[in-house]
């Protein structure tokens, strides 16, 4: 035997049914409770349902702010304000990152010294261990110790040494690659210090 499906159970949890009516929960109304009042400060979810006239007089007698002290009013206030959201004094417990001293403050320095690494096997970081100097230096020392470079592997002043002649060449290399980097550096947005 076959059974059939009863259509009329499988739609009954689709039907659209009238309001459910609630009653004014105050006491010897028999009106309609179509408006909400909140029980407590601590549970306002939980409702009350009265009639219009019911609700109004609640709401003129309720206190929301009541058995709480002058300081705990004052800090239910300020909780508001920021929507109960945690919130701090600007400018405490956060450093602000000002790389042009807009804010008052000196410039931060982000490049300085030994704080940028070149990797070992960059043009840059041969340049300068070519020139015998160390990551950090700003170009006027570049500048200064390849011309005393220069002077001292001039072949006029070796007397046509080849060695200090391909070392000079060497030198001149290195120096070209520095001028580069300082000349990208130097146009780059937000340089902070003519060091590399």
């Amino acid at each position: 035997m076959r059974r059939g499906l009863n259509l009329e159970a499988l739609q009954r949890p689709f039907r659209k049914s009238g309001p459910a009516q609630r009653c004014c929960m105050a006491e010897g109304c028999a009106a309609a409770g179509e408006y909400r009042a909140p029980k407590s400060r601590d549970r306002l979810d939980d409702y009350y349902w009265f009639c219009l006239d019911h609700v109004r007089l609640y709401n003129a007698t309720w206190d929301y702010y009541k058995g709480l002290g002058p300081d705990a009013i004052e800090r239910e206030l300020r909780m508001d304000a920021t929507w109960r959201r945690p919130s701090w004094p600007l400018g405490l417990g956060a450093e602000i990152h000002d790389p042009l001293g807009l804010l008052g403050g000196e410039p931060r320095r982000e490049r300085q010294g030994q704080d940028r690494l070149l990797p070992a096997a960059s043009p840059e970081a041969k340049a300068l261990a070519v020139l015998n100097l160390a990551v950090g230096v700003s170009f006027e020392e570049v500048r200064s110790r390849y011309k005393a470079l220069v002077k001292q592997l001039h072949p006029d002043a070796n007397g046509g040494d080849r060695q200090a002649e391909d070392r000079l060449k060497v030198v001149n290399q290195a120096y070209g690659t520095l001028k580069t980097a300082y000349a990208q550096l130097a146009q780059a947005p937000f340089a902070q210090t003519g060091a590399l």
